[in-house]
């Protein structure tokens, strides 16, 4: 792995930093394909809205993009990271406490997921774990992902890709690291992520690109009864891209040429 911290070689950060100590922070996992970030119009501009959320102030873009660039060069395959914390600070909950923000930038080399996950879909479970609701950091994808943490630990059977999440009263929200979606007729469904979740940029650009394949964008309220009902379903993030669902429970899908369009759009991005 190759890491730089506000722009040195480095994977040190002082103990004294706030996303340490409170997860006072955001950060962004993406793909980067021949050394440039995939997507990266949607990427910088989810993290410059998270860190807004949290009153942070984002990095300048081209800088962003220049350590990726430098740090992804070698690799034709890799993931990088950018975490984003208000800094060292003095001991309390004050932001006004806090020094300098602190940057980082990491890459590693990553062959992706397996090619029949995206061609013929994923198996999912549900987890026992419900996701408590803050509306103040719905959507935002800050360094506290305890939530996260404990509902992938529900498992370890490599048959089962992703953990689905329901939240304290019982709605749909996303899976462990991933946004879901619905297909009902023409609808592509999605919980609304106004209580809490993480808000994605492949879901981002799926709301500015679904009209082009004659679909509606939804956000709403849905229950697991919603989801087994569905023509279809499939997950995103900014690694798998597009998973279509194909077994959840006793509820089997069959890959639609439609979800495939989608994916092949996507992974047609730049």
């Amino acid at each position: 792995m190759a890491m730089l911290i506000n722009g040195l070689p480095g994977e040190v950060v002082s103990a004294l930093d706030r996303g340490f100590n409170y997860g006072d922070g955001v950060f962004r996992t993406l793909r980067l394909r021949g050394g440039r970030p995939w997507m990266w119009r949607w990427q910088y501009a989810r993290l410059a809205d998270d860190a807004a959320r949290l009153r942070l102030e984002a990095p300048d873009e081209q800088l962003l993009l220049d350590e990726l660039m430098a740090l992804g060069r070698e690799h034709e395959s890799a993931v990088a990271k950018i975490v984003l914390t208000r800094g060292a600070g003095a001991r309390g909950y004050a932001m006004s406490a806090a020094r300098a923000p602190t940057r980082i930038v990491s890459v590693s080399p990553w062959q992706g997921y397996p090619q029949e996950y995206g061609e013929q879909g994923v198996t999912a479970r549900w987890c026992e774990l419900r996701l408590s609701i803050q509306p103040a950091l719905a959507g935002v994808k800050h360094l506290n992902r305890l939530e996260n943490v404990l509902a992938r630990s529900e498992w370890d059977d490599p048959a089962i890709q992703e953990g689905l999440l329901l939240d304290q009263d019982g709605w749909l929200v996303e899976g462990t690291m991933s946004n879901v979606y619905l297909l009902r007729g023409r609808q592509l469904l999605t919980p609304r992520l106004d209580r809490n979740g993480v808000n994605g940029a492949v879901r981002d650009w799926l709301t500015d690109n679904v009209a082009d394949f004659g679909l509606e964008f939804i956000e709403m309220r849905l229950s697991a009864a919603d989801l087994i009902d569905a023509d279809a379903a499939f997950l995103s993030n900014s690694l798998m891209g597009i998973w279509p669902l194909a077994r959840l429970g006793e509820r089997v899908w069959t890959p639609s040429p439609l979800l495939q369009a989608l994916r092949q759009a996507l992974l047609q991005q730049a």
